[in-house]
């Protein structure tokens, strides 16, 4: 019946198996305990997608539906070549579809089979593969189930990251800081999550890292025996030997990725200075994306924005904030901003009881104080760019001060270039703290306490 519902979504002119009209539903491609995989394709585009087709009883019978909530957040997160993209979700009252990148040279795991890689060949899998983890980690994302069967290929051979189903998110930390689930693939599994005494999962992920090194390179695990017991024991010490046609730099590295002391293990950056991983190492394009700033942005800006320019008074007084935007923007009750946001970049929003002088005043000390230098500060409008390079080049921060009353100031900030996470880190933890004393009340806060002799001392 349900499926049925979904047909009658579409028009006769489209394919009887199409999903609310959008994607044509076709082979199966995988099957778990709580979904099947189907090979799609978007009737709009023609490009073709993986649809994952899970049923809502399963997983609530289950006691999953926070997992399966956790594995959207997640994968919402963790956009990077090297992972598998998810496009969007889609439910009907059973069913919940997942509409992913469709990744076509199957796993990992089916060369492995076949016997050892060529060493220049392991390499580039395992560099992909850091890569991905590293940007999993940054957004707070713990895998922690990789191994082969998770890591697809597609056509041109690269490395996708897959399955997030066991992954965490730093709201799962105990008190302590530490992870408590034990879950993974015993043969990847890091010793430390099966100690019950609480776990990093980023580290638990670069042990999993190593154990798919050694094998790529030689063609089995690295930990075996002729039973469980005795694999457990071995891979508490680390025990393992080399075949002998492992590299020297090769062995170096595996040598302190398995390391069962994950306190004592290599970190990610270490991983990435060694010399048998920086051999013909490119940063995924995701990193090297950069917008452009200063004069050239400044151009785009102002093209883009003339019949504003034209309205404002450019001399002495800040363009005025619409009353309409001022409730979208900073009323938590009323947020608008889902309906803007292909029209307008995320921001940080605060009043001020402060002149616009003021304001620009003190944006300009908190830029330098911060290690920002101001590119641009022209008609209540403060660019400012950070010294070290982030993940995707320098941050690029606007700050532009718009009036509503003669006694009110709303200044919103929004990313010209460079990461949103390092963005969001920004404003939260340097911004914030920083603008305190000019801040009458953050977007979605109704805490007003500024004065406005406040404001008379930031001129002074």
């Amino acid at each position: 019946m349900e499926e049925k519902n979904v047909r009658q979504n579409c028009n006769h002119s489209q394919p009887r198996n199409s999903l609310f009209g959008k994607y044509e539903m076709g082979r199966l491609l995988g099957q778990g305990t709580f979904a099947k995989v189907f090979y799609g394709k978007n009737l709009l585009t023609n490009e073709s997608v993986a649809i994952k087709v899970i049923h809502k009883d399963h997983v609530k019978k289950e006691g999953l539906m926070e997992q399966i909530k956790r594995e959207i957040s997640v994968m919402s997160l963790v956009r990077h070549p090297n992972v598998v993209e998810l496009k969007e979700v889609m439910a009907t009252k059973g069913k919940i579809f997942f509409v992913m990148e469709y990744v076509k040279g199957g796993e990992l795991f089916a060369k492995v089979v076949k016997g050892k890689l060529k060493e220049d060949l392991a390499r580039k899998y395992f560099q992909q593969l850091v890569s991905a983890v590293d940007f999993c980690h940054s957004r707070g994302v713990s895998h922690r189930d990789l191994k082969p069967e998770n890591l697809l290929l597609d056509e041109n051979e690269n490395l996708k990251v897959s399955d997030f189903g066991l992954s965490a998110l730093p709201e799962q930390l105990w008190n302590d800081g530490l992870l408590h689930t034990q879950c993974g693939t015993p043969a990847y599994v890091a010793p430390e999550v099966l100690r019950k005494k609480g776990y990093d999962g980023a580290k638990a992920d670069i042990w999993s890292c190593g154990v798919i090194l050694f094998v790529l390179l030689a063609g089995y695990l690295p930990f075996q025996a002729d039973n469980v017991m005795q694999i457990y024991r071995k891979l508490f010490k680390a025990e393992y030997e080399f075949p002998q046609w492992f590299s020297t730099d090769a062995k170096f590295l595996i040598s302190k990725l398995l390391v069962s002391d994950p306190g004592k293990r290599i970190s990610i950056p270490e991983i990435m200075q060694t010399p048998w991983f920086q051999k013909g190492f490119a940063k995924p394009i995701a990193f090297s994306i950069q917008e452009p700033v200063g004069d050239q942005n400044d151009e785009k800006d102002d093209n883009k924005n003339e019949a504003m320019e034209s309205v404002r008074t450019k001399s002495s007084s800040p363009p005025f904030f619409n009353a309409f935007e001022l409730i979208s923007s900073m009323s938590s009750g009323f947020d608008l901003s889902s309906l803007f946001e292909s029209k307008k970049k995320s921001g940080s929003t605060f009043t001020s009881k402060c002149s616009a002088a003021a304001i620009v005043a003190k944006l300009e000390t908190v830029a330098k104080r911060l290690n920002f230098r101001v590119t641009s500060a022209k008609e209540f409008k403060v660019k400012m760019q950070g010294e070290m390079d982030g993940r995707k080049g320098k941050l690029a921060v606007t700050a532009e001060v718009f009036e509503v009353a003669p006694e009110v100031a709303v200044v919103e900030f929004s990313k010209s270039a460079g990461d949103t996470l390092e963005y969001k880190k920004f404003c939260e933890e340097d911004v914030r703290p920083a603008l305190k004393d000019i801040v009458w009340s953050w977007q979605g806060e109704s805490n007003c306490h500024l004065d406005s002799q406040d404001c008379k001392d930031q001129v002074l």
